[in-house]
């Protein structure tokens, strides 16, 4: 629904921090961390080689903006871990990385795709968040991210997969 240029109150103003395409998991949280799982410190070295101030920079809620094939690279979990350590509330990409699309789901950090939106944002911009519609607005446009399948949003409505899978499990236990 680009060009709707109705700013509805659902919206959560957050604060922008961009990047650019192809930004791998080794820049999300770099190898010589990986032995940490400490909230603490996976926040502290977030995007360190780009940005080594992100940490002091980001505050809980805000978002992080980037090009296409976001959390390319290795497998790791640890580049969600340290997104969700800084309080993010989601990242909004032109495209994401298979295995980090999933480990995000898996985690139920959420992630938007719309490249119109990535195009119109500014780094340190506060834009517009409506995440149960996947919803961005932007001086005043709002831009509709690509929903996810129905199935994805249940991961993520339950909290990750585990808590997914122990709910489905139960259901079909007491039915």
């Amino acid at each position: 629904m680009n060009g709707d240029t109705t700013f509805e109150p659902e919206f959560r103003t957050v604060r922008a921090h961009t990047f650019g395409d192809d930004i791998d998991t080794d820049i999300i949280i770099p190898a010589r961390v990986l032995s940490q799982r400490t909230p603490e410190v996976l926040r502290a070295h977030c995007m360190e080689p780009l940005a080594p101030d992100f940490a002091d920079r980001v505050t809980p809620g805000d978002v992080l903006v980037a090009g296409r094939n976001f959390g390319c690279g290795s497998s790791r979990e640890h580049a969600v871990l340290a997104l969700q350590a800084c309080e993010l509330s989601c990242v909004v990409a032109r495209s994401f990385a298979r295995i980090f699309f999933r480990n995000s789901i898996n985690r139920a950090f959420p992630l938007l795709i719309c490249p119109e939106a990535v195009d119109a944002i500014a780094d340190g911009q506060e834009i517009g968040i409506d995440l149960d519609r996947g919803r961005i607005e932007v001086d005043g446009t709002i831009y509709q991210a690509r929903p996810l399948p129905e199935f994805l949003q249940g991961i993520i409505r339950a909290g990750g997969l585990v808590e997914y899978v122990r709910r489905t499990l139960a259901e079909r236990a007491a039915a």
